[in-house]
């Protein structure tokens, strides 16, 4: 008498699940803050910059990568260690970035 022992592999990939990175507005920052940051943290040239500067003014947020969980956590302390704003007297830290799953 033998005994057969059948194993099922699981096979499929799983995607590691994308996660937001989002700038948010606020009044303490001048344009030329975005863009720098911008330049700075995620490598944006300045045109691109620009135009997540124009979208968070006007819509109160821009997205500014999807990646990975602990890709966008990195990118959003980076963010938050940039600092004030020199050209706003009244800014007293770095503006808000948030992630939030895709």
């Amino acid at each position: 008498m033998s005994t057969e022992t059948i194993t099922e592999t699981d096979t499929t990939t799983r995607l590691i699940p994308p996660w937001h990175v989002i700038l948010l507005n606020d009044d303490d920052h001048s344009f030329e803050y975005v863009i720098a940051m911008l330049y700075a943290v995620f490598g944006f040239p300045p045109t691109k910059g620009f135009k997540h500067a124009e979208e968070v003014d006007a819509t109160g947020r821009t997205i500014l990568i999807t990646t990975s969980r602990e890709h966008a956590e990195l990118k959003q302390e980076q963010c938050h260690a940039f600092g004030p704003d020199p050209l706003v007297p009244r800014c007293k830290g770095s503006m808000t970035c948030i992630i939030e799953p895709a």
